[in-house]
């Protein structure tokens, strides 16, 4: 399988503009055959915006059909984070078209992270795993993704790689660094993690966006400035699986 992961500034509220930036990104790694491309968190209308709740998208609106239809007029499939509103509530979700247009997979973000965010959406419930290009894949967002008891859960269920939509910010640098590689290691499935890079309102974005192997093997990273990873994901050596699952003594 061959991940694309791209990191960008937040587009601020520009709906069209992140459009535009997400068709873009597509057509790259469309080009560079890519099975999917994966975006980051809310970025539509951006993460750090003080009218998400005015901003937010419905399932069936034209925002996402646009999107839909790049995803099928690139033949690549794409993930992106945004604002869901249904019936009067606002979710942090994120959401993937597969490489026919249609919807394979919605997530709600279920670790919430800080009060702003507690304040804003509520939390989602569920986990989501989908099959594209003949792998088992599931969604993460941001925080849910330092959580080892949901990846592990996702392995349990045979998930290949978690595409995860982020927002991580300074100064958690240690999270790109270590965290999300060793995440991949001890579970035995890839991660792609797609950050914003530069500054938004008050927070300023880490960037260090990564695919990571199954083994822990950092595969592509971006620095702190834009950029388009491309990876392919090796098959898993067996004999490198950790086996924590199994040892594992409840005391």
């Amino acid at each position: 399988m061959r991940l694309s992961v791209l990191q960008s500034p937040s587009p601020a509220g520009d709906i069209d503009a992140a459009c535009a930036a997400l068709e873009a990104a597509l057509r790259a790694a469309a080009a560079a055959g890519a099975d999917v491309l994966v975006a980051p968190e809310v970025f539509l209308p951006g993460y750090n915006q003080s009218r998400i709740a005015d901003l937010a998208l419905a399932r069936d609106g034209a925002v996402l059909a646009r999107l839909s239809a790049a995803a099928k007029a690139g033949q690549t499939a794409l993930v992106f984070g945004y604002a869901e509103a249904l019936e009067g509530r606002v979710y942090n979700s994120a959401l993937c078209f597969g490489p026919d247009g249609q919807t394979l997979a919605q997530y709600r973000k279920i670790q919430l992270y800080g009060p702003r965010e507690k304040a804003i959406y509520f939390p989602g419930d569920a986990f989501v795993t989908f099959d594209l290009a003949g792998r088992k894949l599931a969604l993460l967002i941001c925080y849910d993704i330092e959580f080892a008891p949901h990846v592990a859960a996702l392995a349990a269920r045979g998930v290949e790689a978690i595409l995860v939509p982020t927002a991580n910010m300074m100064p958690f640098t240690h999270v790109v660094r270590h965290t999300v590689p060793a995440m991949a290691a001890n579970h035995g499935l890839a991660i792609a993690y797609a950050n914003y890079c530069g500054s938004e309102g008050d927070l300023t974005y880490v960037g260090g966006s990564l695919i990571a192997g199954p083994h822990g093997e950092v595969l592509a990273q971006a620095g702190e400035h834009p950029a388009l990873l491309i990876a392919d994901v090796p098959a898993v050596d067996t004999a490198r699986v950790s086996t924590q699952r199994l040892d594992f003594r409840k005391i």
